[in-house]
């Protein structure tokens, strides 16, 4: 049996490092395809506030329903993936994410908002398995000591995904002129019909490949010869680390920040430089592709800067491009969310990786509460899209500045494991 030490965790597995690169592929794939489905959201937002006449907090239950799936899904996961393993989480997840994706068909046939944002949840719910799975699978698939750049380099993958996602909403659901609800409902089909089909191609392949089952081994005195420990001692054992539980509640501000300030872009750019919705899906792609080659970036930093001061040093980014942002008016606006998308584009991963390191056999559950964080994206929305209704999408922007102060504290400081 072969194993992989890193200077305080240890993990076995059936496989060599040589058979590590075929599922770190597949699993990378992964993080292209949620980043597809989250980024579709912000064109939904504004394609069905124009078609359905909603307001931008009515709207903002895309968001709400698909980041709240997270919340109840993701503990549900970790302890399935606890007890069958990593490649069957995924495969559920899979399925999941196909059958809503599938389900959007009959959804808009029937011209129902409830419908669909019932078929977004089952999809969401699929996305939250591979989350689960992917996030703490990527991390070891080799070396501890590398984990922070090797979950980056995974999740910039992501970032296609994301661009991609406002481009096909620019050329499949946005319209010209002006869309009777009929037409509305029936332009996102084609979109998630395509989406279902490629996922359950990925299944296949996931299913015929195989894939090292990682066991994690204990780390930590008092954690060893607990591998019969009940759920309330392991959630006791596991809060013990205060990285982990700082980390979780970094999570749940960063993906709500992400949630406000992705899912409201298009209607910002629209209020701050007139221009169309078409224009600015346009803007909200090249957005994604600052993000893009922001994570790429701070994975070549994580060689020279220790992840914990690069999440630092780029939420201080963060906080400063978003108080300029609510401040001025104009292209130099936008150029501050530009600069938000290439600082955000390292945070998720990162905070992921640092709440998750050391916890030993705790990771997989370690993991679902991580994840569980991403309710923040369901959280806030309504909270920014309500402010903005009352005053102006700029003053919103002041919501998550704070938000961030205290995700630069966790990468500075909160971030370090305790001895």
């Amino acid at each position: 049996m072969a194993s992989i030490s890193g200077n305080k965790q240890s993990f076995q597995t059936n496989a060599t490092q040589n058979n590590y690169l075929v599922p770190f592929i597949l699993v990378t794939s992964l993080f292209f395809l949620w980043g597809f489905a989250i980024s579709m959201l912000d064109v939904l937002n504004k394609h069905f506030q124009e078609t359905l006449n909603l307001t931008i907090s009515q709207s903002t239950w895309v968001q709400v329903v698909t980041y709240g799936a997270y919340f109840l899904i993701a503990l549900p996961a970790g302890i399935f993936m606890r007890k069958w393993g990593y490649k069957k989480g995924i495969l559920a997840g899979l399925l999941l994410y196909s059958g809503g994706a599938f389900l959007v068909y009959p959804a808009t046939e029937a011209q129902s908002w409830t419908f669909f944002l019932v078929s977004l949840f089952i999809l969401a719910c699929g996305l939250a398995f591979l989350e689960t799975a992917a996030n703490p699978y990527a991390t070891v698939l080799g070396p501890q000591e590398s984990s922070d750049r090797r979950l980056n380099l995974a999740q910039s993958f992501n970032g296609l995904g994301v661009i991609i996602g406002p481009l096909v909403g620019r050329m499949l659901v946005f319209s010209e002129h002006t869309q009777s609800v009929e037409e509305g409902f029936k332009s996102v089909q084609l979109p998630y019909l395509i989406v279902g089909v490629i996922i359950l191609v990925i299944a296949l392949l996931f299913l015929r490949t195989p894939m090292p089952e990682i066991q994690e081994a204990s780390t930590h005195e008092e954690d060893r010869g607990k591998d019969n420990a009940s759920f309330g001692e392991s959630l006791s054992a596991l809060f013990k680390h205060k990285h982990f539980a700082l980390g979780a509640f970094a999570q749940f501000l960063n993906v709500g920040v992400q949630g406000c300030v992705w899912g409201l872009f298009i209607n910002f750019v629209m209020e701050a430089i007139s221009v169309s919705k078409l224009d600015a899906a346009s803007l909200l792609s090249v957005g994604m592709l600052v993000f893009m080659i922001g994570r790429f970036v701070g994975t070549f930093l994580m060689r020279f800067v220790k992840p914990n001061v690069l999440l630092g040093l780029y939420s201080t980014g963060i906080v400063l491009a978003l108080l300029v942002a609510s401040q001025v008016k104009g292209q130099p606006a936008v150029y501050a969310l530009m600069a938000f998308f290439f600082f955000q584009s390292i945070t998720f991963p990162t905070i992921f990786s640092l709440g998750v390191k050391d916890l030993g056999k705790y990771t997989k559950l370690g993991s679902s509460f991580i994840i569980m964080g991403i309710v923040g994206g369901a959280a806030f929305p309504p909270i920014m899209g309500a402010i903005a209704d009352s005053t102006s999408m700029a003053t919103s922007m002041l919501l998550p500045v704070a938000m961030f102060a205290y995700i630069a504290w966790y990468g500075f400081s909160g971030s370090k494991i305790s001895k």
